[in-house]
């Protein structure tokens, strides 16, 4: 083993043995390399006045050589604010921001021990991340049966974990507390379990409510003291976007010093909070450990971008963080959320109108982008083709039953149109059926 990886192990072995004990093979094997071309260029960076030879990057007349058909469309920003590379950890400055950022949003990780972010390309990296650093073959990650269906690509199919579900609701179409028990209880005998949150949830649009939440981390918090280590991630890619009487923080807060067993991890981003989904800016931040432990963590978190990606795209990050700087910002991002609240609360205004529950009921939901149908007379699969062919309206099937419906991307003024529509192709559907 890399003496490197070995000195991080070593750190995390001395002072937190059960996240030590967390780690994939993987994760105990990678490192950030501290004497290689990065490390070499950083300190030429700093020493080299005269002439810097190291990195792959062309100057010209002192700055980042560039071509004006691009640089005229960005003219607003510095080039060296775009065209060289970004660290791998991220731009520092983008990093304290966000952190900053989220102490402000989330009251509950004021005093936490709370790592500095690491930048990753958007929410889906942070999560490989964390399969990568934490995911053997055989491992349990614990999700809803109602899931955003690249974490089976993610730690199932890339990593070998199992996957395994619990119902997402309960009989009283709330957080089923019960059964998310039981499926974390069941992993004493292999001693570990990856625990997957994802409030507002992907695809059915519900954050729990705050005793919802409190019973959430007490069953966290009995399975560690069962004897199970959790790696207890909490994806909030939709943070923000709640529309009622949710919780209005991340759970990270009430995760981060639960105890030695429980390391959390938060993953987010500029993704979905600012509406820059092509920017692909996110964040993956450790939690309720020691300093050094944290250090190492990230250590090892930088050695797999190092290893993948390299560093995120400098461009998007400045733009973030130029958005996040500027004083225009909160009240341009709350203009954005009541735009978004009032198409969540038409949708259930049109839902709770009665007119369509012969054909469905729709499961709970309080936030985020998304709501979901529950269909009782036709097949999702087969309403949805029907009504992509017959009217060009694109919906999402889950399963036999399950339809999700985007509220985010339809303007408030079509969604009775949209409702409408796949009623009568509901509609449709079973009058050819029943023939």
């Amino acid at each position: 083993m890399n003496p490197l990886a070995q000195q991080l192990n070593d750190t995390i072995a001395k002072e937190s043995p059960h996240v030590y004990e967390m780690l994939s093979t993987l994760g105990k094997q990678i490192y950030f390399p501290k004497v290689g071309i990065l490390s070499q260029s950083a300190e030429a960076k700093q020493k080299a006045k005269k002439f810097n030879a190291t990195i792959g990057t062309a100057l010209e007349n002192g700055q980042p050589m560039h071509l004006k058909v691009i640089q005229d469309t960005l003219s607003a920003y510095n080039p060296k604010d775009l065209y060289e590379y970004a660290p791998p950890a991220g731009k520092p400055e983008l990093r304290a921001a966000w952190r900053s950022k989220m102490i402000e949003e989330n009251p509950s990780l004021e005093g936490v021990a709370l790592g500095s972010p690491i930048v990753t390309n958007a929410l889906t990296h942070g999560l490989s991340i964390v399969a990568d650093l934490f995911a053997d073959p055989g491992d349990a990650v614990v999700i809803p049966d109602k899931n955003w269906e690249n974490y089976e690509l993610t730690f199932g199919i890339r990593r070998g974990a199992e996957i395994v579900n619990y119902p997402l609701y309960n009989d009283e179409r709330q957080f089923h507390t019960t059964a998310f028990r039981e499926a974390l209880l069941a992993q004493k005998n292999k001693g570990k379990a990856i625990v997957l949150l994802n409030f507002p949830n992907n695809p059915t649009g519900y954050t729990p409510n705050p005793e919802e939440g409190r019973q959430i981390v007490e069953v966290i918090k009995e399975a560690s003291e069962a004897g199970i280590n959790v790696v207890a991630v909490t994806d909030d890619a939709y943070f923000g976007l709640f529309f009622e009487d949710s919780l209005q923080e991340s759970l990270a807060g009430q995760l981060a010093s639960l105890n030695s067993r429980v390391l959390c991890i938060k993953i987010d981003g500029a993704t979905k909070e600012e509406y820059v989904w092509g920017f692909r800016v996110g964040f993956i931040t450790y939690t309720g450990q020691s300093e050094a432990t944290l250090a190492a963590l990230e250590q090892k978190t930088m050695g797999i971008v190092r290893a993948t990606i390299s560093s995120g795209p400098h461009p998007s990050q400045t733009f973030v963080l130029h958005a996040l700087k500027s004083p225009e910002f909160k009240a341009q991002k709350q203009e954005k959320f009541e735009i978004m609240k009032g198409r969540a609360n038409k949708v259930k205004a049109i839902l709770d109108s009665g007119k369509y529950d012969a054909v469905w009921e729709y499961y709970p939901f309080n936030s985020g982008y998304f709501m979901c149908l529950k269909l009782k007379t036709v097949d999702a699969e087969v309403l949805r083709l029907h009504l992509l062919d017959k009217y060009g309206v694109g919906t999402i099937a889950l399963g036999e039953t399950d339809l999700r419906v985007a509220f985010s991307c339809i303007e408030e003024e079509n969604l009775q149109e949209l409702f409408d529509t796949i009623f009568q192709g509901a509609q449709e559907v079973q009058r050819v059926t029943a023939n």
